[in-house]
C-alpha cells in the first residue's frame, strides 16, 4: 500500500492523524492579545517606576551632613499699653548691637540617628530614630494576628465543614461584608467604642494604645483571612473527606486531621495576605494607637507605626527637606518588608509545606 502521508492527497482530511492546518489570521484576536500584553507591561512599568521614585526620594538621607547657621541680633523691647524709657547705649554698645552674631551649630548627620530611640523630627537637633516606629508596628501587627488568625481560621472551618448550607449562605456574606467597611469607620469605632470598653476592663492609663489598635486592625484582617481560608478548605477534594468518613473517622477528626493539613498552603497564603493588610494599614493605626513613638514592650502603652507616621507627617513637611526624605525612607522600608515577606512565603515556605504534605501522600 502506497504511503500517502505528506503526499498532499489527505493533508486536509480530518481522519488523517498527521494533519497540518494553517492557522487563520484574525485581526480581533491579534489586537486583543496586543492590548493585554501592553496593559500587563504597563502595570509592571508603573510598579517599577513607583519603586524608583520612592527610593530616589529616600536616597539623599544617606549623604546629608547638616549644619545650622543662625544669626542672633539684639532685639528692641516693645512695650504695649504704657511708656518705658530705654537707656541710651554707648557708641561701642550700639556698634556691637548692630553687628549680628553668627552661630554655626553642627547637627547630627540624619543617617546616624536612624537607629536611635528618639523620633523628634522637629527640634533644634532633629533625630529620626526608626526603632520605636518598628517596635510599634511589630506590636500592633502581632496583637492583630493573635486575634485575627485563630478567629478567621476557625470560622472558615466551621463554615466549610460543619455548617449547613443555609447557615453557610448567611455567615459567609456577613463576614465578607466587613471587608467593605472603610478603614476610617473601623478606626472611628475603635476610637469611640473599643478604647472605652478596654480601658474600663483593664484599667490602664493610656486610652489609645497598641492593644486597641491591634484589635481594630484584626477586624480589618479577618475578612481577608477568612475568605481565602474558606476557599482553600473548600478546594480540598471531596474524596479525601469521603475516604476518611468511610474509614470510621468522625467529622471533627476529618476536619482537623485530613482537610486542614491538606489546605495548609492556602491557609498560610491567607495569613500572609492578612499580615500585609495589617502591616500597611494607616487610618486605623492613626486613630487608635495614640501616635506616641515609645519603645516599650507594654501592649497597653501608646505607639506609632511606620505607615501612620507617613500619613500624619507627609502633608506638613517641606519638599526636599530631611524630614521629607526620611518619610520616603520609611515608605521604602515598607516596600522592602512586604516584598520580602511575600517572596519568602511564595518561594520558600509555601513550597516547603507543599513538598512536606505531598511526600506524606
Amino acid at each position: 500500500m502506497k504511503n500517502q502521508i505528506g503526499s498532499g492527497k489527505n493533508d486536509h482530511n480530518p481522519r488523517n492523524p498527521v494533519t497540518f492546518s494553517k492557522r487563520k489570521f484574525r485581526f480581533s484576536d491579534w489586537f486583543a492579545e496586543q492590548v493585554i500584553r501592553a496593559v500587563a507591561f504597563l502595570a509592571i512599568a508603573i510598579v517599577i517606576l513607583i519603586f524608583i521614585f520612592v527610593f530616589r526620594e529616600a536616597f539623599p538621607i544617606f549623604r546629608m551632613d547638616q549644619t545650622k547657621t543662625s544669626a542672633s541680633t539684639e532685639l528692641v523691647q516693645e512695650n504695649y499699653g504704657g511708656t518705658e524709657t530705654v537707656p541710651s547705649s554707648t557708641p561701642q554698645e550700639k556698634t556691637k548691637s548692630e553687628s549680628p552674631e553668627i552661630q554655626v551649630t553642627t547637627i547630627d548627620k540624619p543617617s546616624s540617628t536612624l537607629l536611635s530611640k528618639a523620633w523628634m523630627p522637629v527640634s533644634d537637633n532633629p533625630r529620626y530614630g526608626l526603632i520605636p516606629l518598628f517596635l510599634g508596628t511589630l506590636k500592633v501587627t502581632l496583637i492583630a494576628l493573635i486575634f485575627a488568625a485563630p478567629i478567621s481560621i476557625l470560622a472558615a472551618i466551621y463554615t466549610a465543614l460543619f455548617a449547613k448550607p443555609r447557615v453557610r449562605e448567611i455567615i459567609k456574606p456577613v463576614i465578607e461584608l466587613l471587608a467593605g467597611f472603610p478603614s476610617v469607620v473601623i478606626g472611628f469605632f475603635a476610637l469611640m467604642v473599643l478604647a472605652t470598653i478596654f480601658q474600663d476592663i483593664f484599667h490602664y492609663a493610656s486610652r489609645l494604645n497598641s492593644f486597641v489598635g491591634g484589635v481594630a486592625m484584626a477586624l480589618a484582617a479577618i475578612p481577608i483571612i477568612y475568605t481565602l481560608t474558606e476557599d482553600a478548605l473548600t478546594a480540598v477534594p471531596k474524596t479525601y473527606t469521603e475516604a476518611s468518613l468511610g474509614l470510621g473517622a468522625s467529622r471533627r477528626q476529618t476536619a482537623f486531621y485530613v482537610v486542614l493539613p491538606t489546605a495548609v498552603p492556602g491557609i498560610f497564603a491567607a495569613v500572609v495576605l492578612g499580615l500585609g493588610r495589617i502591616f500597611g494599614e494607616t487610618m486605623i493605626a492613626l486613630m487608635a494607637t495614640g501616635n506616641a513613638a515609645m519603645s516599650g514592650i507594654n501592649p497597653f502603652e501608646s505607639v506609632r507605626t511606620l505607615s501612620a507616621t507617613i500619613g500624619a507627617e507627609m502633608a506638613e513637611v517641606v519638599f526636599g527637606d530631611t524630614h521629607y526624605n526620611v518619610l520616603f525612607l520609611i515608605g521604602s522600608l515598607l516596600f522592602i518588608f512586604t516584598f520580602a515577606l511575600n517572596a519568602l512565603a511564595e518561594f520558600y515556605i509555601k513550597n516547603m509545606v507543599v513538598r512536606r504534605y505531598q511526600s506524606k501522600k
